[in-house]
């Protein structure tokens, strides 16, 4: 322990001066294995996600599509691969980076939470092969209309509600002059509001939303509220991450704590005309879906710009700066996370009608969220008393897994000019012309190497994590 301390110490001494310090120091108490289990739920998520996402980029390729010609499977194995690689991995992470932000309150709370969470993620893994439900394709948040995977599902939440809780009641002050820590912690904070907020919708839609409709505009309904507020979590957890890396990457970032604190305040703000919403309107009204609509279109990117712009003036101030081998893999993550969230807001202002388009610009915002939280991770695996990953594969990882997500949003922006519905895929994916099938086509080779990204990331991070462990065994 006491290298690996050494080690984070000198990597954080050959960093750049920032004009603010952004980071979060890591504590060494009792709610350091708490993070660390997070980080294990997390990483679990991904491993299972994973190995789905390979059968689903197969299942959409021309020709090798013709190997499912059950459609069913398809549709099950998105439900898990979405669930686990965007619902779990993201708030499982949120779990690490909330344990390390908040106080020592409400321990037992806390590994209460993430009991649940881990429970109800074996749950939702396992639900496939012992259930027999349909997949129901609601957005946000999928679904297999079975009791096993349900349970599975409703556990994870409570899982997550008491996260939520410990959270909030662990959340540190922010103080009346707050420096670079200060602002991140308040970042993290409006994060685990945003979270609250989504329990609230998803509880108030649980009692408004009637059972007596199909499942399919149930689900939709019951989940169309808190799917859009859980959106803010992850763009405010997506906001700390870069700056937080930038920082790490020695950056000199042209925001105040005070700036800082204002824009993670902006983020948070649209998230409280959401109870408003459920009052004036029932979760059945057109007008209640709508305004949902408009509030994350319109509301949830105002800070995302300034942010952004304010990080990209930092790294290229810090063009001509030798990097250390750990800081390496970190300006790759945020560099790609940056180019990808971009990608995926701009094909937004392309989305007409049900096409691929769709899940275009939903996989470049996701993945824009998932690279910072791959680079955090990074960062945080010495820090949490595990192995520095600092190789040049490392420092590649974030590209590969960038540049193939890019491939496959291409494709699939590519293929929805020409009309290729979204969630269809096998039998049911009807390929007409040459256009449709190159640029599908380009789909299935972008997943396939986002694949391998994603693999070497889950390579790199485990390596790290068991070659501490063996050493501590010895």
């Amino acid at each position: 322990m006491n290298v690996t301390t050494h080690r984070v110490h000198a990597a954080d001494m050959a960093a750049a001066p920032s004009a603010t310090d952004f980071s979060l120091a890591v504590p060494r108490d009792e709610r350091l294995p708490l993070a660390r289990a997070w980080l294990w739920l997390a990483l679990a998520s991904l491993i299972v996600s994973g190995i789905l996402s390979v059968l689903l980029v197969l299942s959409r390729t021309p020709y090798l599509q013709k190997l499912f010609p059950v459609a069913d499977f398809f549709h099950v194995a998105l439900v898990v691969h979405v669930d686990l690689s965007v619902l779990v991995w993201f708030l499982s992470f949120a779990g690490l980076l909330w344990s390390i932000n908040g106080g020592t309150r409400g321990r037992m709370l806390g590994w209460s939470g993430w009991a649940g969470a881990a429970l109800g993620t074996a749950i939702i893994g396992l639900a496939p092969f012992f259930g027999r439900g349909g997949a129901i394709m609601s957005n946000y948040v999928p679904v297999l209309d079975d009791p096993l995977f349900l349970g599975g599902l409703s556990v994870f939440g409570i899982g997550i509600a008491l996260l939520t809780l410990r959270a909030l009641l662990a959340a540190p002050r922010v103080g009346t002059r707050p420096d670079g820590q200060a602002a991140l912690s308040f970042g993290l904070n409006t994060a685990a509001v945003a979270t609250a907020v989504a329990l609230f919708a998803l509880a108030w839609s649980l009692v408004k939303v009637p059972g007596a409709i199909d499942a399919k505009g149930y689900y939709e309904l019951l989940f169309w509220g808190s799917g859009h507020v859980i959106q803010f979590t992850y763009t405010l957890m997506m906001l700390v991450a870069w700056l937080w890396l930038a920082n790490a990457c020695g950056a000199r970032i042209p925001l105040t704590p005070r700036i800082a604190l204002l824009l993670f305040a902006i983020g948070l703000a649209s998230v409280f005309a959401v109870p408003p919403i459920y009052l004036a309107y029932d979760p059945t009204a057109v007008e209640h879906r709508n305004l949902l609509t408009w509030l994350m279109r319109f509301s949830g990117g105002l800070p995302i710009l300034p942010v952004a712009l304010a990080v990209v003036i930092g790294l290229m101030g810090a063009r001509g700066q030798a990097l250390t081998a750990a800081q390496k893999p970190l300006r790759a993550a945020l560099i790609s996370s940056l180019a990808l969230f971009a990608m995926g807001g701009l094909i937004g202002f392309l989305i007409h009608g049900s096409n691929v388009r769709i899940p275009a610009h939903y996989h470049g915002c996701i993945v824009g969220v998932t690279l910072a939280l791959m680079g955090l991770a990074y960062h945080l695996l010495p820090r949490l008393g595990y192995a520095q990953p600092s190789s040049r594969l490392a420092a590649r990882q974030p590209y590969i897994y960038g540049f193939g997500q890019l491939l496959h949003i291409v494709g699939l922006v590519w293929s929805g000019g020409y009309g290729v519905q979204r969630k269809v895929a096998g039998s049911e994916q009807v390929l007409r012309s040459t256009q449709e099938i190159a640029g599908m086509g380009l789909m299935g080779l972008g997943g396939l190497i986002a694949i391998v990204g994603g693999v070497i990331f889950l390579v790199i991070v485990l390596r790290a994590m068991a070659s501490v462990a063996a050493s501590n065994e010895r």
